[in-house]
This record gives structure tokens, C-alpha cells and sequence, in this order.
């Protein structure tokens, strides 16, 4: 029985080591060793055409299958739900009171029960189409990229395009995500290893050197484990040692498309379990500047580590998300002043992803960082675009907010997004009072005006 067994038990054993020996080949020759170099093969990019191509042919098929059906086709907003014209709080009820009233506009300005109408026409209007809330939630598409059978456009069409999206299900967790897993443990294994080697070196030259060809390396395998194809634009405003780059916040992996360009010195609070140990070990090879979590709500504390940091141009530039969490790549809201008080000069960088490959927002309040991570990694591809805009400084009895407002604004020019005024911490919290406030006063201001008025008066 034993002679019967063993030369089958032989023939599997060989089988699974020439199939170990060729995946891993493969992983080296055709991942790893262009990784350490910077070069690309250009199979992603082929990649991404024949998906366009593939997606392009499924939306036709949907939408003829619809019209034979006589089913209604559903057309995401690409714009606000209801239309404003962009007037000032005195206009509006100006408006209002033209339409409900005989008084004389010109008169003396004074309260009007008619008045109550404005607000609670923008309370409907902002419970209707809530500029900030749908900022946190999935960007919507108009074509189906194969990732979902929820699609609402998606029904009972044909075996072809049913039989298509099986076969891409099958392709994206049967092949895609395992080499994806693999690549992403090399990736951080290889992190964790080599920067721990690199921090036994005298600081120096030749550790800056190793440092920053480590990082790069580890960092392209990452890149390679979500299959993220990138268009750098405009490199020659990379940003430069002893700056700050602020980009706008989508996604944790917004650090790896970045940082797989160029080293950055990152900003962050000490974890600990795996991210302890990356965090760890990578501090040995560069100056990250890592806080306590009772450090983290000391704002001068944190000012004066940055300002240290900026001060010398020997180091890496710091990278900063100055939203504070993550938005749904439709919109920048409002940056943090912090990071815009330290007089050192600013690189702001635009990223923008392509929802139809794969959907790169994180939303936290839904998904844990695995979850997240295992979506990204059974998407199709993270295709995204980032702007490298000249640098900025502050200028002359410009304060910290009106900085921040001036790169923020820059950022979602370049990048095709909504500039918004709201703060990403509405995501878990209330409102501030002073915005309330802020309405108050223009209110109180039209009915009284302001006391340079009175005095004149």
C-alpha cells in the first residue's frame, strides 16, 4: 500500500514546487525587480484599456436591453438636486418680501414675519440636498463596472453579460486577490526588514541614501498589490526637504500612491499591533514624527515638533491631510489651520481617483481598515491622477485660515473638485455654533447695521 502512494505523493510534491517556484518567479522578475528600479512593463496600463473597452460594451448592452424592455434608465446627479443662484442672505429675503409685500423696499430695514420664510426655505433646502453628508458616502456612476450586481441599471439582460460578470468575479478573488495579498505582505515584510536594517547605520549619506531607496522600493510592491496605475503631472513641483505637502484626503492608500513618487516624513499618532511595528521600524531609518496619543491634542506641542522639523533642510518634506478624514473624491472641505501656522513654504498636491475601476474612498463609519482593505484589493484597479501644483507661501497680513482657504481652493481647481467651506468633523459631530452665529449676525446686520452705521446715523 505504502509502494502504491509514495510516487503519487512524489508527483504532487514536485507539481506544487515547480508551481511555488514559477508564482514566485514570476513575482520577482516581473514585480519586485521593476519595484526596485522604477520601471514598468506597461501591462497595467494595457490592462486598464481592454477593462474601458469591456466596460464600455456592458453599459451599451445594459442600455439597449433597457429600451427593449421598456425599463426607465437611472441617471445618477452629477449637480446639486435643486438649483440656487448664488445671491446673499440680503438679496434673498429682499426677494421674498418684494413678492409677499407693498411695503417700500428702501424704507428703513426692519423685521417682517415674511423673513421666516428664507430660513426655512434653506433648512428644507439643506435636509433636501445636504452638502455634507452625501460627501461621505459612495461617489455614484452612470455605467456599470461589473463589481456589483446592485446596480441600478442592472437587470436580467443577457447570458452573455451575466456569464461576463461571473467570469470577472472569478478573476478579481481567484487570481487578482491572492497575488494581490502576496504583494501586499511582501511590500510590508520587506518595510518592516529592510528599514530595521537600514536603522543600524550612523546617521549620514549613505543612511539617507539606503533610506530613501528602501521606502521607494516597498512602497512601489504596495502600489503594485492595488494594481494602482498613476499619472504623475507637473513633477517639477515636487515638494522639496524642509516643506509641507498638503493633499487633499480620499483614502489611507493616499499615502502610498504619494509616497511611491517620492520620501515624505509622515505625521501621525503611535499605534500599536502591526501598525506599531511599521511604525517602529520605519522611524529608525527616517525622522517620522510620531505622538503620543496624549501629545496629539496639544496643538503647540505638535507645532513646535513640525517647526523643528521645517527648519532643516536636510530632512524630508512633511505630508499632511489637513481635512483630518477622508471625503468621497467629489469634494475638499475644509483644511485644519494648523499645519498653515508654521512659516515654512507649502506644496499643496491634488489626487483624484477613477470611480470606474474601483471605489478608493474609505468610508470608517461603515467599513474596518481589513474590510476596506480587502475591497480595494478585489476591486479592478485604483486609477487615480495627481497634480504636483507650485509651491505657496503666506503672504503679506495674510492669517492661517486664509491660507489654508487659498491652497484648498487651488487643490480643488486643479483636481475638478467641490471646494466647500464645511468642516470633515461634521461627519461625526454637530454642527458648530458659530455658524449659527455667523447667519445671526448677517441677519442682525441687514435689520440694524453694523455700528459704524449707527454712529453715523
Amino acid at each position: 500500500m505504502e509502494l502504491f502512494f509514495n510516487p503519487f505523493d512524489n508527483l504532487v510534491c514536485i507539481l506544487l514546487g515547480i508551481s511555488f517556484t514559477v508564482w514566485f518567479t514570476s513575482l520577482l522578475v516581473f514585480i519586485i525587480v521593476p519595484a526596485i528600479f522604477g520601471v514598468s512593463f506597461g501591462i497595467r496600463r494595457l490592462y486598464m484599456k481592454s477593462l474601458l473597452k469591456i466596460f464600455e460594451w456592458a453599459t451599451l448592452r445594459i442600455e439597449r436591453g433597457a429600451k427593449e424592455k421598456n425599463h426607465p434608465l437611472y441617471k445618477p446627479y452629477s449637480n446639486a438636486i435643486i438649483a440656487k443662484e448664488p445671491m446673499s442672505l440680503e438679496e434673498e429675503i429682499k426677494e421674498i418680501r418684494r413678492s409677499g409685500s407693498n411695503k417700500d423696499l428702501d424704507a428703513a430695514p426692519e423685521f417682517e414675519m415674511s423673513d421666516i420664510f428664507y430660513f426655512a426655505r434653506r433648512g428644507v433646502e439643506s435636509i433636501m440636498d445636504d452638502e455634507v453628508t452625501k460627501r461621505f458616502s459612495a461617489e455614484e456612476l452612470e455605467s456599470w463596472n461589473l463589481l456589483t450586481r446592485s446596480n441600478h441599471n442592472f437587470h436580467y439582460i443577457s447570458l452573455r453579460l451575466t456569464v461576463l460578470w461571473g467570469l470577472g468575479l472569478l478573476i478579481r478573488y481567484g487570481i487578482l486577490l491572492p497575488l494581490r495579498v502576496t504583494l501586499a505582505f511582501t511590500g510590508v515584510g520587506l518595510l518592516v526588514f529592510l528599514t530595521s536594517i537600514v536603522g543600524l547605520f550612523p546617521n549620514g549619506r549613505m543612511k539617507n541614501f539606503m533610506s530613501e531607496k528602501v521606502h521607494l522600493m516597498c512602497y512601489r510592491i504596495c502600489v503594485r498589490a492595488l494594481t494602482a496605475i498613476i499619472t504623475y503631472h507637473d513633477s517639477e513641483n515636487k515638494p522639496k526637504n524642509g516643506g509641507i505637502c498638503v493633499a487633499n484626503h480620499t483614502s489611507p492608500i493616499d499615502v502610498i500612491i504619494l509616497a511611491s513618487d517620492g520620501c515624505y516624513a509622515m505625521v501621525g499618532q503611535i499605534h500599536g499591533g502591526l501598525m506599531g511595528v511599521i511604525q517602529r521600524s520605519m522611524v529608525k531609518a527616517c525622522p517620522h514624527i510620531w505622538f503620543e496619543r496624549s501629545e496629539v491634542k496639544d496643538r503647540h506641542l505638535v507645532a513646535k515638533r513640525l517647526s523643528d522639523h521645517v527648519e532643516d533642510k536636510s530632512k524630508l518634506p512633511i505630508l499632511i491631510f489637513p481635512e483630518g478624514t477622508c471625503i468621497n473624491n467629489t469634494s475638499v472641505m475644509m483644511f485644519k489651520k494648523g499645519s498653515f501656522e508654521i512659516r515654512a513654504t507649502v506644496y499643496p498636491v491634488a489626487i483624484k481617483y477613477d470611480p470606474r475601476f474601483g471605489d478608493a474612498f474609505w468610508n470608517s463609519s461603515k467599513f474596518g481598515m481589513v474590510n476596506y482593505l480587502l475591497r480595494m484589493m478585489s476591486s479592478w484597479a485604483i486609477v487615480c491622477s495627481v497634480w504636483y501644483l507650485p509651491p505657496m507661501s503666506r503672504e503679506e497680513g495674510e492669517d492661517a485660515v486664509q491660507f489654508a482657504n487659498r491652497v484648498k481652493a487651488a487643490i480643488a481647481r486643479q483636481g475638478g473638485l467641490v471646494d466647500l467651506l464645511w468642516d470633515g468633523g461634521l461627519k461625526r459631530g454637530k454642527v458648530k455654533d458659530t455658524f449659527k452665529e455667523e447667519q445671526q449676525k448677517l441677519y442682525s446686520k441687514m435689520l440694524v447695521g453694523t455700528q459704524e452705521d449707527r454712529s453715523r446715523s
